[in-house]
């Protein structure tokens, strides 16, 4: 009887194992026993190279060990054989190492070409998908064509309704630029206005300042971090000014009053002329 066997082979104490379980021949009671093959190689720690194999082989259970290729150890259905009878089982355990190599060799072979077919297979079918995806392409390529000649009819639509409207934006953009010339021309005339009077605002703050110091309300310029003046009240420094002294500098600073006029900031690091326009 042929038995099969799958070996791998390490450098270390540890061995990996591959288990076959093959049907033993019926016993006496017609009851069936299973057996499992295997054949181990590894070395052991002093570097002596180990091969174990166990298997049934014509109707019997062999278990040996090779130590260096010697026998070592050897069990016939479990009896220990032994060292002097070693010589009466040569024939039979060089029976199973050949069985052994023929059916490495086999495996190797089965499984290359088990691989080959694999391989085989699936290039057929990378090819069978290959064909349908250029047969899809062919089809899809022939509606795009159909598709493109629709697309250059419309687009070639569009370009001809595109030219009446650039025409139609050039007379706009045309009046647009006599437009910007004369904002343009406000604009400057606008900006002088505006340095104008910042001018006279810097000479009122001046002015006001003069008041402010003369009236005691500061002792100085320096000592002057903020004044705000509106409809309803004055503030110097943040603290609110008597009614007769916010009357006096409303009516003397009328049109500051009416802008909602404030000097400095918050941060009493910037001196400056600040105006809204009051809310109606």
């Amino acid at each position: 009887m042929k038995t099969k066997f799958l070996k791998y082979s390490v450098l270390s104490i540890a061995a990996m194992l591959s288990v076959i379980t093959v049907k033993a021949q019926q016993t006496a009671d017609n009851q069936s026993e299973q057996y499992n093959n295997y054949d181990i190689i590894k070395r052991d720690a002093s570097g002596k190279l180990r091969e174990i194999v166990h298997t049934f082989y014509k109707d019997h259970v062999y278990k040996f060990e090779l130590v260096n290729g010697k026998v070592a150890n050897l069990y016939v259905d479990e009896q220990k054989i032994p060292a002097n009878k070693y010589a009466q089982y040569d024939t039979v355990i060089n029976q199973i190492k050949e069985q052994i190599r023929i059916d490495k060799i086999q495996a190797k072979k089965d499984q290359e070409q088990a691989k080959l077919d694999q391989q085989q297979a699936m290039k057929d079918q990378v090819q069978a998908k290959i064909d349908q995806a250029q047969a899809l392409k062919e089809q899809a390529n022939a509606k795009l064509d159909q598709q493109q000649a629709e697309r250059d009819q419309v687009q070639a639509k569009k370009d001809q309704e595109e030219a009446v409207k650039d025409m139609a934006q050039a007379k706009l953009d045309q009046e647009q630029a006599v437009k910007d010339q004369e904002q343009a021309v406000k604009d400057q005339k606008q900006a002088k206005l505006d340095q104008k009077q910042a001018l006279e605002d810097q000479r009122l703050m001046k002015e006001m300042i003069s008041d402010l110091i003369k009236d005691g309300i500061v002792p100085d310029e320096k000592s002057l971090y903020s004044v705000t003046l509106n409809s309803t009240e004055m503030t110097v420094n943040d603290k609110k000014q008597p009614e007769e002294v916010f009357a006096r500098y409303k009516e003397k600073y009328k049109r500051w009053a009416d802008y909602n006029f404030s000097y400095g900031d918050d941060h009493h690091s910037f001196r400056g002329v600040h105006m809204s326009r009051r809310e109606q």
